[in-house]
């Protein structure tokens, strides 16, 4: 009996089936069931000649409550334009007789490489998805802009003095080296896109000639967004960095924009006696590990962001440092950092010691005097909180001898003038006319978007760091200091400010926030 049931039971699936594909291949012929398309247009944003875009999609609906058969699915030029198509998982240039059920979709993925032309600014790139179904044609618009631009591999090293010029990005692979006793200037408007681990050693000289309307900008060669609300151009960890070796020195940035590597601007073990780089009016944002990172090097920074870290923001061990009218800001989000983050770390590290893993795994440890470490009209500030026990905390960390802890000319020489910092206040001519935050629920700083939302109240990561009404720093500048540095990052007049000159590497501007804030 088991078995006379399910011999009826199989008999019967298979009549239904049978009727199903009978009812599929009952195709509508009516010229007035059209397809419907998730974009009448799909564009590809910077694509560099000769290297494959990533790849862009897009669904075909139908709509209507029969099933369509689409007589052809094709690109207009043939496949000749560079742009290929994959239809549900097939490839090729043109497809035949593609049934779609009622109320179903396809989906269609686009890539596109472009060849190479004398152009040097970027150009436009058309074709389209074609469609014909029962006589009707429609279609989708393909756009890319192309890009030429001088590609590096194998690594590249300059033997003599170099001029990069900015009439085509540089798109770099694997590593740039500039050997001992070779400088490499950077002409304004320059632009390095930076292939996974691709990185710059440095044991000679770079200098960046960036300016206002044309920096000079590091960033990785990701085009595409990481998500609908979210830009790979946000997300860090994509490239290796900048490493300046001992020998380096008499480097400059200016104008200079360094984003979304593993870490910035990283000094070895060097000398204070000769000026290690001179960083203006440049941002180093967004780095899986440190955003500056030194040993034992003589540094100068004004009208600078340094910005969002998962390690240190802003080390210094030993040496002489001068820091004048920056932002030093870590709100880097958890979401942002790799899984090989495990901590937070303070903003600001000052230390008089280093450690090293040897060739054995074990510790070394190096000591080295902080000859200077003066900070003026900066911004100190970060997601940590300030209201804990110990002496120094929240966004500060000092790592040296308790004896030295609150400071010593020879061996632990800092000073903070005219300062918004977040860490609990401290008792100490150290520290003059210093604005400190405690309350954990108090901002250092109000920014003009601070906690990375957009519109819609989904995150974009993208931090502007420019002070906002109520901010503690408005106004509060040490002005002998804002006369040497007239002018801030944005070329923003601090002297004329009617409240004064503003802490920090942004002067408040009240009606450019009204505007922003429409």
């Amino acid at each position: 009996m088991k078995q006379k049931s399910f011999i009826a039971w199989a008999t019967g699936l298979i009549i239904v089936l049978m009727a199903g594909c009978n009812d599929i291949d009952d195709y509508s012929v009516s010229p007035n069931h059209q397809l419907s398309f998730s974009t009448d247009t799909l564009s590809f944003d910077t694509v560099f000649t000769t290297i494959g875009s990533t790849t862009g999609y897009f669904m075909i609906y139908n709509r209507n409550d029969e099933a369509l058969k689409i007589n052809k699915i094709l690109l207009a030029s043939g496949g000749e334009s560079g742009f290929r198509i994959n239809v549900d998982g097939r490839k090729g240039s043109s497809f035949s007789e593609i049934p779609i059920w009622k109320k179903d979709s396809l989906f269609i993925a686009v890539e596109v490489t472009i060849d190479p032309n004398d152009d040097n600014t970027p150009f436009v790139l058309y074709d389209s998805v074609v469609f014909i179904t029962n006589g009707r044609v429609q279609s989708v618009l393909l756009e890319a802009y192309g890009q030429n631009a001088h590609i590096l591999r194998g690594g590249t090293a300059f033997a003599n003095d170099t001029t990069l010029a900015a009439e085509r990005p540089y798109l770099i692979y694997d590593s740039i080296m500039i050997p001992e006793g070779v400088t490499v200037n950077i002409d304004k408007g320059v632009s390095f896109y930076m292939h996974k681990n691709a990185k710059w050693l440095i044991d000679g000289t770079i200098k960046t000639n960036g300016t206002q309307n044309e920096p000079v900008t590091f960033r990785a060669d990701r085009l595409n967004n990481f998500s609908s609300t979210i830009s790979y151009d946000q997300i860090s960890a994509q490239w290796d960095g900048l490493f300046f070796g001992a020998s380096s020195f008499d480097n400059e940035l200016n104008h200079t924009l360094i984003r979304n590597g593993i870490s910035g601007l990283t000094f070895e073990e060097s000398t204070p006696d000769r000026k290690k780089i001179d960083v203006r009016d440049s941002q180093i944002k967004n780095m899986d590990g440190n955003v500056l990172w030194a040993v034992n090097c003589y540094i100068e920074a004004s009208n600078t962001e340094f910005s969002n870290a998962s390690d240190y923001l802003v080390m210094l061990s030993g040496g002489k440092y001068q820091f004048t009218h920056c932002t030093m800001a870590n709100y880097m989000p958890s979401a942002m950092m790799s899984n090989s983050a495990s901590k937070f770390i303070q903003t600001l590290t000052l230390a008089d010691n280093i450690i090293y893993i040897n060739e054995n795994n074990n510790e070394e440890k190096h000591s080295f005097p902080l000859r200077q470490a003066f900070f003026d009209n900066c911004v100190i500030d970060g997601s940590l909180s300030a209201d804990t026990t110990k002496r120094y905390s929240g966004e500060i960390m000092f790592s040296t001898n308790d004896i030295y802890m609150n400071g010593h000319d020879e061996q632990f020489n800092y000073r903070f003038n005219h300062c918004v910092m977040k860490t609990k206040k401290v008792d100490n001519d150290r520290f003059q006319e210093v604005l400190f935050v405690e309350d954990p629920k108090v901002e250092s700083m109000k920014y003009r978007k601070s906690d990375g939302k957009n519109k819609d109240g989904k995150y974009d990561y993208i931090y502007d760091f420019r002070p906002a009404s109520e901010s503690l720093g408005i106004g509060k500048a040490d002005r002998r200091l804002s006369e040497q540095y007239p002018t801030d990052r944005y070329g923003i007049n601090r002297l004329t400010s009617e409240l004064g000159p503003s802490i920090g590497a942004y002067e408040y501007v009240p009606q450019e926030e009204t505007k922003n804030e429409k």
